[in-house]
C-alpha cells in the first residue's frame, strides 16, 4: 500500500503517520510544500523510532508526483463520494490525503471523481485529524487484503497468556 500526505502541514500528524507506515509495511509519498523539516523534533518525536525504518519519498509538487507515479495502479483521492468501505483496495493502491487545514484542492478531487472517497461523520464537524483519518481508511485496505504479511498475534511485553508455555 501507498500512503500520500499532499502539502503537509503538522509533523505531529506526519510522524504518527509514519510510524503507521512502518507497523504496517506502508511506503509513505510526500508531496511538497511541506509545513515544516524532515529533521524536525516533532515529526521524530511523534514517529518515535521508528522513522529511520520508513520507507518514504519527497516530491516537489503534484505534477512531481504523477509524473514519478506513472505506473500505479489507482490513486484513491480522500473525502467527496463513495464511502472508504466501499471501494476496493489493491496492494500496490496510493490513497492520498490533503493538507490538515483545506484538505485536497478541489480541482484535483473533480479531476478525479471516480476515485474520490469518504469517511462518514457528522454535518456539523469539517474534518477528522488527519492521522486518525490515514489509519482508519488505510486498515480498511488493508483488510480487505487480509493484512497481507502483517503479524496478528497479541504478545504481551512482560507477561504471557495463560495458553502460551
Amino acid at each position: 500500500m501507498n500512503i500520500v500526505l499532499l502539502e503537509p502541514e503538522m509533523p505531529a500528524n506526519t510522524g504518527n503517520i509514519g510510524r503507521t507506515c512502518v507497523a504496517t509495511g506502508t511506503k509513505l509519498h510526500l508531496i511538497e510544500p511541506l509545513g515544516f523539516q524532515l529533521n524536525e523534533k516533532a515529526l521524530k518525536r511523534a514517529g518515535l523510532d521508528y522513522w529511520k525504518d520508513l520507507d518514504v519519498t519527497v516530491y516537489d509538487d503534484y505534477n512531481d508526483f504523477l509524473q514519478k507515479i506513472q505506473m500505479l495502479k489507482s490513486i484513491w483521492q480522500q473525502l467527496k463520494l463513495k464511502n472508504y468501505t466501499q471501494v476496493n483496495y489493491g496492494p500496490d493502491d496510493f490513497i492520498m490525503f490533503g493538507k490538515e487545514s483545506a484538505g485536497i484542492p478541489e480541482e484535483i478531487l473533480v479531476e478525479n471523481e471516480e476515485t474520490s472517497i469518504r469517511i462518514p461523520m457528522n454535518k456539523e464537524i469539517r474534518s477528522l485529524n488527519l492521522s486518525n483519518s490515514v489509519a482508519i481508511v488505510l486498515y480498511e485496505a488493508l483488510r480487505q487484503q487480509n493484512f497481507l504479511d502483517m503479524e496478528e498475534s497479541g504478545h504481551l511485553h512482560r507477561l504471557h497468556w495463560k495458553d502460551e508455555a
